[in-house]
């Protein structure tokens, strides 16, 4: 999907020095993206390192404001409201296209409301537990949690999350019943499993965890990629237990519906030029996540099937939120 040649990168490498914007948007305006979740999590981390190089690209600030809650809905609602200038921006994740599923009653539609512009990663995820977890690896997990039903808690870091949806996954395969505990980011839900005395386990980015499994200060029990990650030495995957497990986040940027097709390259095309910098992609590789070359064509192509392949996962799952 990623090789498709559907829109020129020359093209939008010469929009850079030819942004013409709508007169309300003015050109010295600050961009602004939205993120809907608490600082220090993976989503907050790329929107702050992109959104760095950016503003070096357009000699534009650019600056990044949190919005968390509702598993990424409140930002995305702002966004979908907002005037489509390129002025304010969405850096969003897996949630985009779960919450078309998940949540009955969404106040925009995460297709029609926004345009793609480009992904800027996509991430495994990791299966972490409490340091004095009684357990040592997936099999043990899976042993205690059908003998304790109800007894152990998942930190769910943002309802919607891919992270969310890696837990009902994984709780449906293995047929346990593991009790979820929302959180409105990755960075409260990690702090408390860390305190090990709130909650027991949780998916987790590879992007927030990598530097744990350095330190040991959490039980690392498996990888969500089908197989083991050289980041995470020693670490199995856990499809060698769940066959077939897998489980995998993307985040992008978006715009409000009918941005400008200029608007929209000059943006691709500064996003580019921050996800193909060297120091961007040896970060990414250090830390387990691999960068997508996406038009946003192509991006937007994709977010249409993701909608639909989280919808039969979340069907499956009977996971639901008012």
């Amino acid at each position: 999907m990623f090789g498709k040649k559907g829109w020129l990168w020359g093209g939008a490498a010469m929009a850079l020095g030819a942004w013409m914007l709508p007169a309300a948007a003015q050109v010295n305006r600050p961009i602004t993206i939205i993120v809907g979740a608490t600082p220090g999590g993976s989503t907050d981390t790329l929107a702050r390192v992109i959104a760095q190089s950016m503003g070096t690209t357009l000699k534009r600030t650019v600056i990044v404001e949190n919005k968390p809650g509702a598993g990424g809905n409140i930002a995305a609602q702002y966004v979908a409201k907002s005037a489509p200038d390129g002025s304010t921006l969405l850096m969003s994740f897996t949630s985009h296209t779960i919450n078309a599923t998940l949540f009955k009653n969404l106040p925009f539609n995460p297709v029609a409301d926004f345009t793609p512009i480009t992904m800027v990663a996509q991430v495994p995820s990791v299966l972490v537990a409490r340091k004095n977890a009684p357990f040592d690896d997936v099999k043990g997990l899976i042993d205690y949690a059908r003998k304790h039903p109800n007894k152990l808690t998942f930190a769910i870091g943002g309802q919607g999350s891919s992270l969310h949806l890696a837990s009902e996954q994984f709780k449906f395969a293995t047929q346990t019943d593991i009790v979820n505990i929302p959180y409105k980011g990755t960075g409260p839900a990690l702090s408390d499993l860390l305190a090990s005395d709130t909650v027991d386990l949780m998916f987790a980015s590879t992007i927030n965890v990598l530097p744990h499994y350095k330190q040991g200060t959490l039980k690392f029990l498996g990888v969500s990629s089908l197989q083991p990650l050289p980041q995470f030495a020693g670490l199995p995957a856990i499809a060698s237990v769940v066959p077939g497990y897998r489980s995998e986040a993307w985040f992008g940027l978006f715009g409000p519906a009918k941005l400008p097709r200029e608007v929209t390259d000059t943006l691709y095309a500064a996003v580019r030029q921050a996800i193909d910098a060297p120091a961007y992609r040896q970060r990414m590789e250090s830390e387990a996540a691999t960068v997508p070359t996406m038009t946003p064509a192509q991006f937007a192509d994709f977010i249409k099937k993701d909608v639909q392949f989280w919808g039969d996962i979340v069907k499956k799952s009977g996971a639901t939120v008012e």
